[in-house]
């Protein structure tokens, strides 16, 4: 049996202040005050019997204990919503939620998306995008139905599943008629010389840039820049000579227009899996499923080309 001391509220509060990671905004978007969320955590701590968040930082993150429940409370109130939603003979969705990292949002869904409308079901579709961790957090809780983008480290997966699509490197971007672009020979080192646009901590492709850099012995870069923005990044590299370090697929189109060119650099050991990643215990709706399948055929098409 369940304790049934703990209710639903205690879920739902737990979950939107691990997603948002502030007391503040969880109460804000549960229209409730924050006394009544630090109460409601209070409760579910001491029913539990140990500490869900570290609370020596200004913005609160779990504890390692709250880092398992956290997985399986998201999975359980997933379901629920799920249940309810079949029960009530909603099963196929009239909106397919995906949440797409910045190189799949650029490269892949575009035209997986136009294939998918083109069949005149009337279902629409919601893209979210956004950092990895945040993306995997709305899977766990059903907020998304499935994520797009490179897999995350294994640890995170539990409970997840990863459809392997294809591979994709790092690069690093630059206006056309950067000063690197005419050195000969081009190195590594070069690049300290110029401002970078680097990847976030907290991003997947992050630790391989660092240690790529690491191992050609850049330590120092010039007056570095952290953004997922792709709007950004696409913006100040055209109008600067900064180098931006991302993902193949945000700038595949950018640098097969022109308006962005590659600095000469073999950046193979980034390459990494670029796929689906599905919870293990939903079941899909047709819906999700078709658009899932259109994107396989455009991954299909990248990897032939």
């Amino acid at each position: 049996m369940i304790d049934p001391r703990i209710k639903l509220r205690h879920l739902v509060c737990f979950l939107e202040v691990a997603r948002l990671k502030s007391v503040g905004n969880a109460a804000d978007l549960l229209h409730i005050s924050q006394p009544a969320v630090s109460k409601t955590i209070q409760e579910l701590e001491q029913l539990l019997g140990g500490s869900l968040f570290d609370r020596s930082k200004r913005k609160l993150f779990l504890t390692p204990f709250g880092e398992v429940f956290n997985r399986y409370a998201s999975t359980s109130l997933a379901a629920l919503r799920q249940g309810i939603d079949v029960a009530r003979g909603t099963h196929e969705a009239t909106t397919v939620r995906v949440g797409a990292l910045p190189t799949v949002s650029a490269r892949i869904l575009p035209d997986a998306v136009e294939a998918f409308t083109a069949t005149g079901t009337g279902v629409h579709t919601r893209v979210i995008t956004g950092p990895n961790d945040y993306l995997l957090t709305l899977l766990r809780t059903g907020d998304v139905d499935f994520v797009i983008g490179r897999m995350t480290e294994p640890d995170a997966m539990v409970g997840l599943s990863f459809e392997h699509l294809y591979s994709e490197r790092v690069v690093m971007a630059v206006r056309p008629g950067h000063p690197l672009l005419a050195e000969r020979p081009f190195e590594l080192p070069m690049i300290e010389a110029y401002q970078t646009l680097m990847p976030t901590p907290n991003s997947v492709i992050r630790n391989l840039v660092d240690r790529m850099l690491l191992a050609h012995g850049i330590t120092h870069l010039r007056d570095e820049i952290e953004t997922v923005s792709n709007a950004f990044g696409r913006a100040y590299v055209r109008q600067t000579d900064a180098i931006w370090i991302i993902s193949e697929g945000v700038v595949a189109v950018d640098v097969a227009e022109g308006q962005l060119a590659l600095l000469p650099v073999d950046t193979s050991e980034t390459t990494g899996p670029v796929g689906l990643t599905t919870r293990t215990d939903m079941v899909s709706t047709l819906a999700a499923d078709s658009l899932m399948q259109a994107v396989r055929d455009v991954a299909a098409r990248i990897r032939r080309g």
